[in-house]
């Protein structure tokens, strides 16, 4: 009876302490799986989110352009796909068919068609809208019962692309006409991830892509070129080419057609003999650490010339190769009831950059310039930012979990130039002759975001973990101030959008409770709605504002359990 009691009560303590494992992911020590023969054979359905950056290069029927005929196009993908996979009985080799289908949330513009200052060049605007991919699948299972797969991918894809093209301002003289085309190409995709066995019925994944398509063809705006004297020529419409390619990284959820999407592993069970009572875990888990972010940046601002017109531009500003340092301070913390509260704060300095500040139609007089391009080398700056999210997990288990959550985002950029050079049109003055050591322009940028979005944490192995973040920004503030130090003029902004933000990290852990790690982080966001005033005299015009960051992370890490 004695002995009985004994085991009762070890067995009552054992499934604590598995309760707790739910709510914490754990370094799996050894596992008793619950379904022996379990493979990755078989269908399965899922779901992925993620980041997409995309490049839509377009030729000029002109001639060799001074600057631009690239559109960036970064953006939100969301997405379900369809697989098979095949594992032969006793081998760690799997290969598989996936489809799958993305809707996007991606724009971008660029400058296209500028040969000369002379020729009034266009805006260019590319906004795709979906993207699929039907790819073969070749994976090596590894780790503890093979539930680890890393794969490679490849096969066909598939993009449909929205492009327009706008003239740019014409003094207020000239017609301003627009062209557009709405593609579906065919291409091809390269790819590697790596998959997870949560349970017998769940993985996650970590994937990126490549995908390149074929050209698309586009129609030049009928535009003008118009001399010093003010002599203007007409410029026919002529057949131009876009060469589209996209970078995407996911964050995924499979679902395996047939077995129980409650089943398990088994309990965790140690390999070492017992010697005391076990205690009783209470869930309680605390990360924190520091991180280094070696990123670079890229902020962009579209100027129309009316009101009408969020495309015929007057003015664009680009700032670009905005790379930084910073340093940052991060904790995780778990609760017994699935609760989590995650965040981080960062410090930093951009240590240079450039900055292209392009104008049309300066002058309704003559001597005209159809187009002007300067160029500004950009001094050290400060990088600020901090994200705190709370959230619940929705899948754990014995060394892993899945959690939504909701979040805040902040960020601050200030951008400052002390030197400009023509680089198109001399004649137009703005920076001729070349100005050196003085202040020509400063922008100081804040952005304020909503984050919705998912958060995985997985062991590969004993001492390898995967974490991922992937966050939807549904609602993005914008304001900023744009100083142009030499005309004595003070441009507030300001805007409402959307973005995209997401981070993966492996971390190896050196003992249960340090480990070191290094991962890679994309922020995009986009204004939809935007608006300025010059001196404080509002404008009626709409605005674009579009920022990136992204870079490498190297992470060390402490858990207090």
């Amino acid at each position: 009876m004695k002995r009985l009691r004994h085991g009762s009560i070890a067995l009552i303590a054992a499934s604590f302490v598995g309760q707790a494992h739910a709510a914490d992911v754990r370094r799996p020590i050894k596992a008793r799986p619950s379904i022996a023969s379990w493979s990755w054979n078989g269908t399965y359905i899922g779901a992925h989110a993620g980041a997409a950056l995309g490049f839509s290069d377009v030729s000029d029927p002109y001639g060799t352009s001074l600057f631009g005929d690239k559109m960036r196009t970064p953006g939100f993908l969301f997405s379900a796909q369809v697989g098979h996979n095949w594992q032969a009985s006793g081998s760690n080799w799997v290969w598989g068919l996936e489809a799958d289908l993305s809707g996007l949330d991606a724009e971008g513009t660029g400058t296209c068609f500028a040969p000369n200052g002379l020729i009034t060049s266009s805006n260019c605007r590319a906004r795709p809208d979906f993207i699929g991919t039907f790819t073969g699948r070749l994976g090596l299972a590894t780790g503890p019962n093979g539930h680890s797969l890393f794969y490679a991918k490849g096969g066909a894809a598939v993009e449909h692309n929205h492009f327009d093209t706008t003239t740019n301002y014409g003094f207020g003289v000239f017609p301003i006409t627009t062209t557009g085309a709405s593609p579906t190409k065919w291409g091809w995709t390269i790819g590697a991830g790596v998959e997870q066995a949560m349970s017998p019925a769940w993985s996650v994944k970590l994937e990126y892509d490549y995908l390149d398509f074929a050209n698309a063809s586009l129609t030049t705006p009928a535009s003008f070129s118009t001399t010093p004297a003010g002599i203007a020529t007409a410029i026919p419409s002529a057949d131009a080419r876009v060469r589209q390619d996209t970078h995407e990284v996911m964050i995924g959820l499979n679902y395996k057609l047939g077995t129980d999407p409650w089943s398990n592993w088994g309990l965790p069970v140690s390999a070492m003999p017992v010697k005391a009572p076990p205690r009783l875990v209470l869930g309680w888990t605390v990360e924190t650490g520091g991180r280094y972010w070696y990123s670079s940046g890229r902020f962009q601002k579209d100027l129309p010339a009316t009101d009408t017109s969020s495309t015929n531009l007057i003015s664009r500003l680009i700032y670009n190769d905005l790379a930084a340092h910073s340093g940052e301070l991060f904790a995780r913390v778990d609760s017994p009831w699935n609760i989590f509260l995650k965040g981080f704060v960062g410090l930093g300095r951009m240590t240079g950059g450039r900055m292209n500040d392009e104008d049309w139609g300066l002058t309704t007089a003559a001597p005209f310039t159809g187009y002007s391009n300067t160029l500004s080398n950009l001094s050290s700056n400060n990088l600020n930012y901090a994200t705190i999210d709370a959230g619940f997990d929705v899948l754990h288990g014995p060394g892993y979990k899945i959690g939504a959550f909701v979040g805040y985002n902040h960020i601050y950029e200030q951008y400052a130039a002390t030197d400009c050079s023509q680089t198109a049109s001399p004649s137009a003055g703005i920076c001729t002759p070349q100005i050196t050591d003085t202040a020509v322009i400063t922008e100081t940028d804040r952005w304020n975001s909503l984050r919705l979005g998912l958060a995985t944490e997985t062991w590969l192995t004993q001492q390898w973990k995967l974490n991922g973040d992937i966050a939807y920004l549904p609602y993005v503030k914008f304001t900023g101030v744009d100083n142009h130090w030499l005309r004595a003029l003070v441009i507030d902004e300001s805007g409402h959008g959307q973005g995209v933000q997401l981070e993966a990290i492996v971390s190896y852990y050196v003992t249960p409770q340090f480990s070191l790690g290094v991962g890679g982080r994309y922020w995009a966001m986009w204004t939809t709605t935007g608006s300025d005033a010059f001196n404080g005299s509002p404008t009626d015009r709409t605005d674009t504002y579009r920022y990136e960051r992204y870079g490498l992370l190297l992470q060390a890490a402490y858990k207090f359990e």
